[in-house]
């Protein structure tokens, strides 16, 4: 039975690692630290590394991880240690964990962003948060979108393994954004309710996120009445609105 875990580290990043009590992939390992100790105190062989992109929050712990197995990471992205460069539609097996998995371009946080899907889970780096997206840095909104549009058409039971702790912080920009969302709410209660108690608000399901995430309802009336009402002008398609979302949530 494979188990997937949240390595914290730095002030807000989560490194996924999953495991089967023998055998270990990681995403992101943006620090060797918390991967090295939880495969020391669990007697683990890592198999395998995912990048999503090129962020060093996101690959510096390569240098020391990297000699033990396979990496895997974008193939339009230059990054020091990965072994295999892959892209949209490739699949490749571990087989240590029985696991195949469907590289998905994501582009817009950055230009070469992938991200990684198996039946029933997501990793997708920094492209979709809970209630949230990235910021984008070298894409630009239509790509950002078209690769949400994406990650939504997955399965609705999808467990969505993003790589930052900002469900909180997300879903009050939510709030603000479209007010009479009852699903948000129930699910900002749960994830405040998380947080007291230290626990990570992830993973989220594609689900969830279709109904909650603003960024994925650019078609709400009310979140384009909301940005109607702020900016004095309509926003009439799906791309002036998540544009006009983007830019509003840079300076939240």
């Amino acid at each position: 039975m494979r188990q997937i875990v949240p390595l914290p580290a730095f002030k807000d990043n989560y490194i996924w690692l999953m495991h089967d009590g023998r055998n270990a992939l990681v995403v992101d390992p943006g620090d060797a630290a918390p991967v090295q100790d939880f495969i020391a105190q669990h007697d683990l062989t890592l198999a395998a590394v995912l990048i999503t992109h090129h962020h060093a929050d996101h690959i510096g712990g390569l240098a020391a991880l990297a000699p033990q197995c396979p990496v895997y990471g974008p193939a339009t992205e230059t990054i020091e240690g990965v072994t295999h460069t892959v892209h949209e539609p490739n699949e490749f097996a571990i087989p240590e964990l029985a696991l195949t998995l469907r590289v998905l371009d994501v582009p817009g946080h950055t230009r070469g962003h992938i991200a990684y899907y198996a039946p029933g889970l997501l990793f997708c780096g920094d492209t979709l948060f809970s209630a949230g997206c990235g910021r984008i840095f070298e894409g630009t909104p239509a790509q950002l979108l078209n690769s949400l549009n994406k990650l939504a058409a997955l399965p609705d039971d999808t467990q969505v393994y993003c790589t930052h702790e900002y469900t909180l912080a997300n879903l009050a920009f939510a709030q603000a954004a479209e007010p009479d969302n009852l699903t948000r709410d129930l699910w900002l209660a749960e994830c405040t309710d998380r947080r007291l108690k230290g626990l990570p608000t992830l993973p989220s399901t594609i689900g969830r996120e279709k109904a909650i995430n603003p960024f994925l309802r650019p078609l709400s009336p009310s979140i384009r009445s909301t940005l109607a009402n702020q900016r004095h002008q309509p926003v009439d398609t799906a791309l002036t609105t998540f544009t006009a979302l983007r830019e509003w949530k840079n300076t939240f």
